[in-house]
C-alpha cells in the first residue's frame, strides 16, 4: 500500500484537491477532520486539553474559539498543546492506514497541513505540495469569515514556507491554473503511484510509524 502525503500552505487549494482525490475512489486521512475529533465531546484529547488549559472545556468538549484565544501568538502554549494532539493525531492515522490496509487499498492519502513541520512526510511513500500565486492565496484565505491579515501573518509564520514546501515535494501542484489542471495533474499522480509498492506499510519493527513524531517547532 502506497502512502501520499498531501500538504500545502493555508489557501493553496487542499480541501478541493482532497476532494478531488477521493472522487477518483482514492481514500484520504484528514488531519484536520481527526484533530476535530479529539476536540469533539468524549474526544481523546479533552480530559488532557482541560488539564493544561483550565476554563477551555465546557459540556465535555473543547471551546476551540477559547483554546485559540490561549494559544495564538504564543509559542510555549502552543508547544504544550501540540505536546497533546501530535501523538494522539498519529495513532489514529496508524489505525486508519490499518483498516485501509486491510480493505486491500493500492493507494490511500494523508492529508496533513503541516506534513513537513510535524515530520509526517517521513512516514510517507511520496509528497504533494499544493502552491498557487502568494497574491491567490491571499485572496482565497482573507475571504474566509474572521480572517485577517494578522491572523494570517500568525497562521504562515507556523508554516514552512511554500518555496521550501516545493523543494521538499515529490510531486507539485498549481492549483491556480485552474481546477481542470489540477484533477490532471493528481490523476496522472495517482496513476504513477498505482505503479509503486509501498514501503511504509505494513510497518516493519523499528519503523518510523512505531514512534509518534517530532512536535512542530
Amino acid at each position: 500500500m502506497v502512502i501520499l502525503g498531501l500538504t500545502g500552505s493555508i489557501g493553496m487549494g487542499k480541501s478541493t484537491a482532497a476532494a478531488m482525490l477521493r472522487r477518483m475512489g482514492i481514500p484520504v486521512c484528514d488531519s484536520d477532520a481527526l484533530v476535530h475529533g479529539l476536540y469533539a465531546r468524549g474526544g481523546a484529547a479533552v480530559a488532557a486539553i482541560e488539564a493544561a488549559f483550565p476554563g477551555v472545556a465546557a459540556d465535555g468538549a473543547v471551546d476551540r474559539q477559547a483554546l485559540g484565544a490561549r494559544v495564538f501568538g504564543e509559542p510555549q502554549a502552543l508547544g504544550v498543546l501540540e505536546s497533546i494532539l501530535h501523538p494522539r493525531v498519529h495513532a489514529a492515522q496508524a489505525q486508519w492506514l490499518r483498516r485501509c490496509c486491510a480493505r486491500g487499498e493500492a493507494v490511500v492519502v494523508l492529508d496533513v497541513p503541516l506534513l513537513f513541520e510535524v515530520g509526517t512526510d517521513a512516514r510517507c511513500d511520496a509528497t504533494i505540495v499544493l502552491t498557487c500565486p502568494r497574491f491567490l492565496q491571499e485572496q482565497r484565505v482573507l475571504a474566509r469569515p474572521g480572517m485577517t491579515r494578522e491572523r494570517l501573518a500568525g497562521i504562515l509564520a507556523r508554516q514552512i514556507p511554500d518555496g521550501e514546501k516545493r523543494r521538499r515535494a515529490d510531486f507539485v501542484v498549481q492549483t491556480g491554473l485552474g481546477r481542470g489542471y489540477t484533477l490532471q495533474r493528481l490523476h496522472t499522480i495517482v496513476t504513477l503511484m498505482r505503479r509503486r509498492r509501498g514501503r511504509k506499510w505494513p510497518p516493519a519493527p523499528g519503523d518510523v510509524w512505531a514512534e509518534p513524531p517530532p512536535a512542530a517547532a
